[in-house]
């Protein structure tokens, strides 16, 4: 069925080019006729007679050529048009099949109205043209021929009329026949693609059909009939795969890949009892320094990275699969793979890498393989039992070598420094992957990922003065010419030494205080710093400070972090870690580098996780029971002065965004400082999470209040967006404690909660009407300073905690400590809230008159309305006697008074107005 597929399409497709080659020929022969008139008339091309001409008109040659070149007017056609056209068509090539989007020719007639109203149509008769004519005839007839060779050999052997020796050997005369076939046609009649056809050329479609048969020949050879040994076989298949390769020098890249998957399959068509690893790796040498000169040459680099992915497959494949395996045929072709990246494929483009800031990225997959190669000797069991850990860390250090001498191979120093981190990563035992711990490891399997021993250390530490020396020097030397390669030189040089030197403390340091370790890390401190000033005067312009240096300095910033760690306690760690945000901050007075703000960010956010980690400071069991003058007080209130000072330093050298970030980091870290004091008097010295009382929440928002007006009066001093937005958070924050917790939650109406013996002085004051009054203040005091919403929303909440406040102090005047609401209402109790709601109306009204606020005015008419209310629905069912008169008269009275107060406030409105008019008029 296939085989009739096959045939038909061949069929059909020299059908479509025997048609369409008869017009073909017609207009070939009419070029004929026109240039065999030319000839015997005598006639010279136009471009000819112009050449001949120096000057016409005193207008120079080109002047002339141009003239002639643009369209003339029907009536200036000369009359040897015809001959001029046919001599213009001489050199240029026919449109057809074999240009798909050429115009056409002189030679050809102009197109009419009709002809140039169907420009779409013609094109796509072109390309269906070309593509049936010059691309599938010839893609059909060379996977024909392949498989013509093959079908053969199995018609033979069905049919029994050949032994295998003759059908092999026909086979391979076919394709050495289509192999010289190929290269006949090429040395006669293309040397080079057909025009617009260039994915069909001919020549390369029979040199990759023979190939295909002569690979598929020597392996029916060994594999099928044991002719011929493996070490003849695999010579053979790796001596046609290399000469395919080789040949697409002349045929192109398709001919190249074939004879690439063809070398690469080699090793795994041919079996032997007795591998040799050495064989198969200088064998794998040979085809990749064979296939990266030629992609050299080419620039062809997919081929190049396809060579690269498989060498490096067979390594990985050898490595996982060998029980013994060899480390020194490991390391060579390793170090065979990274040779001819560095002297073959990326050899004699020195000065294009020098310009370059760029990464060539077919390096990614020596990069890959040559880094999975460093990992897998120095965490597999097998390989670490043999101490090939060294050799992995050689190849690491080759790796950093290459990507120096070929700044292109940039990749190689990523692979590398990914690579480091994840051995060391591995080594310490807190971590774990799939949750096993062996011998206090890294585990996988039931076995150890890395083994800490001293070799391990010792490995480290070469490593990370590799990629410290490395890594800055490569970033100054780069610093001005390629920004991007100058980045990754000295981020890796600042994170591969770091993440060893947290591994190594975390395994074989004392986590409590180790002041070895602490001494190594101010080292780092001091040589990355020092790099970084070495770099930033090597930018340009100088002391810039890009993005190396913010490495460097970064690193340092870490470096410094460790440090505190390793050398101190807990209480001493956090308030060190806070106060050094003030060192980058000054630092600014000297270097204008974006990065110092950053840093003192950095502090920022390190202090606020060691707090949220143990908010005791120095542990709970350490935490002293005084109030206030404990741990707290500088845990908390030191990185706050800190980072305030960093802050008003900031803002007055670099003021950028590190600026907003520290003043909101102090304000934060003010706000944490007595509210977790606070927290700690009020529950006996002790933080934990017990539950929040009213009291306890009362001073919350006190303290919220307060913050928010003190930001307002900073914002006043010194303007900032940070201070604007964070006062009004502030304040919504305070509102929203109250709306929910006071009135709600913590409400002792609901709770029943103890108010105190004391009759002023108790819960419902500290609750409710400080709060009140500090809310209060806080609107008259942001009226003109914060949007008109906020203030209004203030003077609302205060208006609401002052008559939550008068309302339980009455229920508390008749009910005692206890207000639950469970315990009833009497008829005097009932009649008192009327008369003191109506009472607080008055007063909010009085307020909102001379304080020209429209929210007091709006909230004593809904408080009036309530208490209207109260009395018709409420009070009416509920009190007897003189009370309910009482209530009434009351309500009417107060109602009147009000009346009487507008109506005189609106007459001497009016009054004013009038007097006004008439001074106008």
């Amino acid at each position: 069925m296939f085989e009739s597929l096959i045939g038909l399409a061949a069929i059909i497709a020299l059908f479509v080019i025997i048609s369409r080659q008869q017009s073909r020929i017609g207009l070939i022969e009419r070029e004929l006729g026109a240039l065999r008139s030319l000839v015997l008339s005598g006639a010279v091309p136009p471009a000819a007679r112009l050449a001949e001409q120096p000057q016409a008109d005193g207008k120079p040659a080109e002047a002339v050529t141009a003239e002639v070149a643009s369209p003339p007017v029907a009536d200036d056609v000369p009359a040897e048009a015809p001959a001029a056209q046919a001599a213009a068509a001489v050199g240029e090539v026919v449109s057809g099949p074999w240009a798909k989007d050429e115009a056409p020719t002189a030679a050809e007639p102009a197109a009419g109205p009709a002809e140039a109203a169907q420009p779409a149509k013609a094109a796509r008769q072109t390309d269906v043209e070309t593509a049936l004519g010059t691309r599938w005839a010839v893609w059909v007839g060379g996977i024909a021929l392949a498989l013509g060779g093959l079908f053969l050999i199995r018609y033979t052997i069905e049919a029994g009329i050949f032994g295998p020796g003759v059908r092999l050997t026909m086979a391979g005369i076919l394709g050495l026949v289509l192999v010289g076939g190929g290269e006949f046609i090429r040395r006669t009649g293309f040397k080079v693609p057909v025009q617009g056809a260039a994915g069909a050329y001919i020549p390369a479609i029979l040199t990759a059909a023979g190939a295909f048969i002569l690979f598929g020949t020597i392996y029916a050879a060994h594999g099928i009939y044991g002719f011929i040994g493996p070490a003849l076989a695999f010579t053979l298949l790796g001596a046609i795969g290399v000469a395919t390769i080789s040949a697409s020098l002349v045929h192109g890249l398709a001919l190249a890949g074939i004879g690439l998957i063809g070398a690469m399959a080699t090793p795994a068509l041919v079996s032997s009892q007795a591998p040799n690893p050495w064989a198969l790796f200088v064998y794998l040498a040979i085809v990749l320094a064979a296939t990266a000169a030629i992609a050299r040459l080419r620039d062809w680099k997919a081929l190049a990275a396809a060579a690269f992915v498989g060498t490096g497959l067979w390594t990985i494949l050898y490595m996982a699969n060998t029980p013994a395996a060899n480390l020194s045929a490991i390391l060579f072709i390793n170090a065979a793979t990274l040779a001819v990246l560095a002297f073959v494929w990326l050899g004699a483009r020195g000065a294009e890498a020098e310009s370059s800031g760029g990464f060539d990225w077919p390096s990614i997959a020596p990069a890959i393989f040559v880094g999975l190669s460093a990992l897998g000797l120095s965490v597999d069991p097998a390989f670490i039992v043999a101490g090939d850990a060294l050799a992995g860390a050689a190849l690491l250090a080759a790796m950093l070598a290459v990507a120096l001498y070929q700044p292109r191979a940039l990749p190689l120093l990523h692979a590398a420094g990914l690579v480091t981190a994840m051995i060391y990563l591995g080594i310490i035992p807190p971590t774990s992957i799939g949750s096993e711990f062996v011998g206090g490891s890294l585990g996988v399997d039931g076995q150890p990922v890395v083994v800490s021993d001293q070799l391990t250390r010792n490995i480290g530490v070469g490593l990370g003065l590799l990629f410290i020396a490395a890594g800055f020097w490569a970033a100054h030397r780069w610093v001005a010419t390629g920004r991007i390669r100058s980045a990754s030189w000295a981020a890796w040089g600042v994170i591969a030494p770091l993440v060893v030197l947290t591994a190594l403390w975390f395994t074989f340091g004392n986590l409590d205080r180790d002041f070895l370790y602490a001494a190594v890390a101010v080292l780092l401190v001091v040589a990355f710093a020092a790099s970084g000033e070495w770099i930033a005067r090597a930018e340009e312009p100088p002391l810039k400070g890009d993005v190396a240096v913010s490495f460097a300095l970064g690193g340092a910033a870490i470096a410094a972090l460790l440090m505190l760690h390793m050398a101190f306690g807990s209480g001493w760690t956090t308030l060190l870690v806070g106060a050094a945000a003030v060192v980058p901050a000054l630092a600014t007075r000297w270097r204008s580098y974006p990065v110092l703000g950053w840093i003192s960010v950095g502090a920022v956010v390190a202090t606020l996780g060691r707090v949220a980690y143990d908010p005791t400071i120095v542990g709970a069991a350490s935490l002293s029971t005084t109030p206030v003058f404990n741990w707290l007080l500088p845990g908390y209130g030191v990185p706050a002065l800190a980072f305030g000072f960093a802050a008003w330093q900031l803002a007055r050298t670099t003021n950028g965004r590190p600026r907003l970030a520290m003043e909101a980091g102090a304000a934060l870290f003010a706000l944490l400082t007595l509210a977790i004091l606070v927290r700690h008097a009020m529950h006996g010295g002790v933080l934990d999470t017990g539950t929040v009382t009213l009291a306890e929440q009362a001073i919350y928002t006190l303290i919220a209040l307060g913050a928010g007006a003190i930001l307002v009066a900073i914002d006043r001093r010194s303007p900032s967006s940070v201070l604007r937005y964070g006062s009004m958070a502030v304040g919504v924050l305070s509102v929203a404690f109250v709306a929910v917790r006071h009135f709600v939650v913590l409400n002792p109406l609901f709770t029943d909660e103890s108010t105190g013996t004391i009759p002023v002085f108790n819960l419902l004051f500290l609750a409710y009407l400080l709060p009140a009054v500090a809310t209060g203040a806080l609107a008259l005091y942001v009226r003109d300073k914060r949007p008109r919403w906020y203030a209004q929303m203030l003077a609302l909440v205060a208006s609401l905690l002052a008559f939550a406040y008068a309302t339980l102090s009455v229920r508390r005047l008749f009910k005692g400590e206890f207000i639950g609401l469970w315990s009833g209402l009497g008829q005097v109790e009932t009649y008192t809230y009327s008369a003191l709601w109506l009472a607080i109306g008055v007063a909010l009204l009085t307020a909102g008159v001379w304080l020209k606020s429209q929210v007091l005015r709006v909230a004593s008419a809904a408080l009036i309305a309530i208490a209207v209310l109260k009395v018709f629905l409420f009070d009416m069912s509920e009190l007897e006697g003189v009370l309910r008169a009482l209530s009434f008269i009351g309500l009417g009275a107060v109602l009147i008074g009000i009346g009487l107060f507008y109506q005189r406030l609106l007459t001497r409105a009016a009054n004013e107005k009038a007097e006004q008019a008439e001074t106008i008029g």
